[in-house]
Formats: structure tokens, sequence, C-alpha cells
């Protein structure tokens, strides 16, 4: 095994234009073929002759992972190093962000197969900052999803057979943004104190002494402060987001600084979701944490919020890349799509009912409830 070097200026390979081709390339330097992340290696290995190399991270690990500055990046005031220009086009079916490279033209979405040409101009992105590397292989993201649509209640018996002898999965690199800040907050709100007082009711002309509980109010106001620590929004639009969202938890403490080499052999999607937009969604998460830190802060039994005043500060982000297996089936002349987490194996995704197995619940729950009533009235 060797280490592997930079890649070479012309290190791609000219495909055919209408052929899908692996976003970054790296040919072996025995036979000349592609290499290829190996998960369970932690290497590159070329898939023709077997030869490896090891991929070693030359950079200082805190400096190369340090997060950029929020404010200069809306300004546009990012250093140039942080910066790249590529050449991205939008799939017209699904929203995803398709990188070319300088040779290819045209071709397929890797989300939903979609022929993408590429649009004339060049885009400039924030470069990736960090990558949590695929730690789980093909095969163990193909048995993870099965096993999945084996628990699916209702699911068409051949529908598990099927995906096992389905297309091979796409490895892809999903782009996230990550976003720290420091916040301090001021509230004003209630404390409710529960206390019980004794009522005399009449129950069947019978006096009876019952305890009824009450809520005493007693205004307060106070301060909270939270720093916030990679908080992680997807900026991609070409999954549903209740599924990217359910792969969570991420281990982020995995992630490595961003090389190029990581992505051999998979794709990477640009950000359709830009750092403005991401950090709205990361400050909506961001409130809810501070109107839970208040509610603790109240304390009491019940607690009532009138107004919550924040401010963040020293906001900072990183924009970074996450493993996902992608998986799309056509079952039935409906196509579904299944999302496996390249680090944990959690699985998500679409899928289709049987009618006749829910038909047959349906049958079975009014069979026993029949049952039930019949010996309920026999007793």
């Amino acid at each position: 095994m060797t280490d592997i070097p930079p890649p070479a200026p012309n290190s791609r390979s000219q495909t055919p234009a209408d052929t899908p081709q692996e976003t970054n390339r790296f040919p072996c330097e025995q036979c000349g073929a592609d290499y290829r992340f190996d998960p369970a290696a932690g290497s590159l290995t070329c898939g023709h002759c077997g030869h490896s190399q090891v991929l070693r991270d030359r950079s200082d690990h805190a400096s190369a992972l340090r997060e950029l500055d929020f404010e200069a990046a809306l300004s546009h005031q990012l250093p140039e190093a942080e910066m790249e220009v590529t050449r991205v086009s939008s799939c017209p079916n699904c929203a995803a962000q398709v990188e070319f490279s300088n040779e290819t033209h045209a071709l397929e979405c890797p989300f939903c197969a979609t022929p993408v040409v590429v649009d004339t101009g060049e885009n400039r992105h924030i470069k990736p900052k960090g990558v949590v590397p695929f730690q789980l292989e093909e095969r163990a993201a193909h048995d993870a999803m099965s096993e999945w649509l084996g628990r699916l209640w209702f699911a068409p018996n051949g529908l598990q057979a099927y995906a096992r002898k389905g297309r091979a999965m796409e490895g892809i690199y999903v782009p996230f943004w990550t976003y720290d800040a420091e916040s301090q907050s001021r509230y004003s709100g209630s404390r409710g104190t529960t206390y019980y007082v004794t009522k005399t009711v009449i129950v069947d002309g019978k006096s009876e002494n019952r305890r009824v509980a009450k809520i005493r109010w007693t205004p307060v106001s106070g301060r909270v402060r939270r720093f916030f620590d990679d908080v992680l929004v997807l900026a991609s639009k070409s999954l549903p987001k209740r599924y990217t969202d359910a792969l969570e938890p991420w281990d982020l403490s995995a992630l490595a600084p961003y090389q190029p080499q990581f992505l051999a052999g998979f794709r990477a999607e640009a950000y359709a979701i830009d750092l403005e937009d991401g950090f709205r969604e990361a400050r909506a998460h961001m409130d809810r944490v501070i109107e839970r830190d208040v509610r603790f802060d109240i304390g009491g039994d019940r607690q009532r919020i009138s107004q919550i005043d924040t401010q963040l500060s020293d906001i900072t982000f990183k924009h970074v890349l996450l493993p996902v297996w992608l998986a799309a089936y056509k079952y039935r002349g409906k196509t579904y799509r299944f999302v496996v987490n390249g680090q944990s194996g959690r699985v998500q995704g679409e899928r289709p009912y049987s009618a006749w197995k829910i038909a047959a619940a349906v049958v079975l729950g009014l069979a026993v409830l029949g049952l039930a009533a019949y010996f309920g009235g026999q007793a």
C-alpha cells in the first residue's frame, strides 16, 4: 500500500456524454483503472487489479475544520481559498444540483435518473470544509434496507425479494450546513404552582368532599444562555426532507478535513439551499431549544411565556458532506426511493402497501370484535 498523491489536473477520464460519470475519479497507478474509496479499509482500492493506496490526512485537523464567519460570508468577504468554481446544473425533475466535470455535458441525475444537460456558465460556491467518509459498504447498506423492508407491515410479499435483486445502490455525499452561535435570552412570563382546595359536591343525594386542583400564577423574568454547536441543516432539495431528517443522528465527531479522494467512486451533490436560508432553519431550531431552556428556568408545575428576546453572537458555519446510500426501485409500475445513512445504517424511505393484506387485517379485526361481542353476550 502506498500513500495517495493529490489528484493530477487531468486525472478525470473522458467518458461518453450520455453516460453517468462519477464526480471524482482517481486512476490506479498500476493499471490505470479507477480507484474507489473503500469504507471498510479506509483507503482507495482499485476494483480491477486490487491495488490500494492509503488515504492520509496531512492537514492540521482542528485548523482544517475551523468554522467560517457567517457575516463575512453574507457580505461576500470569505477568503478566496474557501471558494470554488464548478459547473452545476439543476435537475428539471427533482431539483438536485448535479455537478459536471469539464469533459461531460450530459448525464443522469443520481436521485431520479432524469437526463440532465449542463447549462452555460459556472457557479461559485463555498467549498466543503469537512466530510464524514462512508463507513458502510454497499452490501451492508443493501442488507440494512432489506431488513427494514422486512419489518414493514402491509408491504407486498414480493417487495423485499425484488429489492434484493434490484440494481446497485448509489453512494452520494449529501451537502449540509452546520451552524455555531452564542445565545443570550431575556424572558418574562409566569410560574404556575399547583395547589388543592376541598369542595363539597352532592352525588346521588349524598354530599362528598373532593380535592380540586388549581393553579397559582406568579410573574417571573430572567435570563438564559446557551452555546449552540454544529446545528445541522440539510442543504439539498433532491430528497424528501422527512427522510433525510429521519436518518439522524449523525456522529459529527467523525468529520475529517475535506479531501476529494474521499469521493472517489461516489457522487457529491452541490448545495441547493444557500447559507442564509439554511440559517433560518437553524435559527428556528435554536428558538425551540431556547424556549425549552426558558421553561426549565421558570420552573414550577406549569409555565407561561410572555416574551423571549434573544441576541445571537459569534455566528459561524461549515459546509460539510455526509454519506447516503440511495436506491430507487420500480415495483408494479411505481418508483419507490430508499435512503440509508452511510455511517450508521439507519434506513428511511417510501413504501408500497398491499391492498389484500390490509383487507385481510380489517376482516380479521372485525371477526375478533364479533367473537368478543358474541362471548360477551353469552356471559
